[in-house]
């Protein structure tokens, strides 16, 4: 690990993502980038490049700072941030799926994470998916902790078959005692080939359930829209991308009756209210 231990911080929750598998649509990281900025987070740490990374798969930029040209490794990084209106610190843990050595990248991260005093762990994904885009992109939040499958009203995971990174993380961190969360949006895999905005603010709603926070997502607002309309003009560009996103429409509508489709609505509304009571919030993107 370079750069200093951890400092003391205020009951840290870990958010996570990672490059490459976990990340259709570069939504997971994007969702990460946004929030150390709008958070202001700041970099305390970072994993030493050599032991995880093939720099043949992962290439090393050259990058100008201060009028300098230098060399930016690819690596794992942690930042800090103190959110306004909530009495803890976020650890935000930004990477790549490493090259190699899981399990002592695992152990290292972890390890790292419990000094901090860290106890809760949550883990950012994206996964192309058959889902339209006219539909809302779904989300599934996930844990083995009881009390948090109370609080979120969400149940354990269930998946079996070959993980990332965030899958390996989330269960050896649920092993280690900590209470580890899972969020996972999902991409039309028709458009998960260029950055997904909508499927990015998609994660940072849900993960506000999660920390019971409001997250500023106003500069995703206009983002999410252009999104869809470049997504629409792809879908009349190509009838048999139309005709497959008809398809998808029709069993996305088949599967959700409309009383449920409304109770599911008017709950999540609810609780989006709920947290931007007061905090001058801003709204969904359409």
């Amino acid at each position: 690990m370079l750069n200093e231990d951890p400092a003391p911080l205020r009951d840290p929750v870990v958010v996570a993502a990672f490059e490459g598998w976990n990340d259709a649509g570069e939504a997971a990281t994007a969702a990460i980038a946004h929030l150390i900025e709008v958070w202001g987070a700041e970099e305390v740490a970072a994993f030493d490049p050599e032991d995880y990374y093939d720099y043949q798969v992962h290439r090393p930029r050259i990058v100008r700072r201060g009028g300098r040209r230098q060399v930016e490794w690819p690596t794992t990084s942690f930042h800090v941030a103190q959110p306004p209106g909530l009495d803890r610190d976020v650890l935000l843990v930004q990477g790549l799926e490493p090259s190699m050595r899981w399990r002592a990248f695992t152990e290292e991260l972890l390890g790292w994470v419990a000094e901090a005093g860290a106890t809760e762990f949550v883990t950012l994904g994206a996964l192309l998916a058959d889902v339209p885009h006219t539909r809302p992109l779904p989300v599934s939040t996930t844990t083995s902790s009881l009390a948090l499958q109370r609080r979120l009203d969400v149940q354990a995971a269930d998946y079996e078959g070959p993980t990332g990174i965030v899958g390996v993380l989330n269960q050896e961190a649920e092993d280690t005692g900590l209470d580890a969360v899972s969020l996972w949006v999902s991409v039309p895999h028709y458009a998960g080939g260029v950055p997904s905005p909508r499927a990015t603010w998609g994660l940072l709603t849900a993960l506000e359930e999660v920390l019971d926070t409001v997250i500023d997502t106003a500069d995703l607002q206009e983002l999410s829209r252009a999104w869809t309309r470049g997504v629409e003009e792809l879908t009349r560009q190509d009838e048999n991308v139309a005709e497959y996103v008809e398809a998808l429409e029709e069993a996305v509508d088949e599967l959700t009756s409309p009383q449920a489709s409304g109770d599911a609505l008017a709950k999540e509304f609810e609780q989006y209210l709920k947290r931007r009571e007061g905090d001058g919030g801003s709204t969904p993107p359409v």
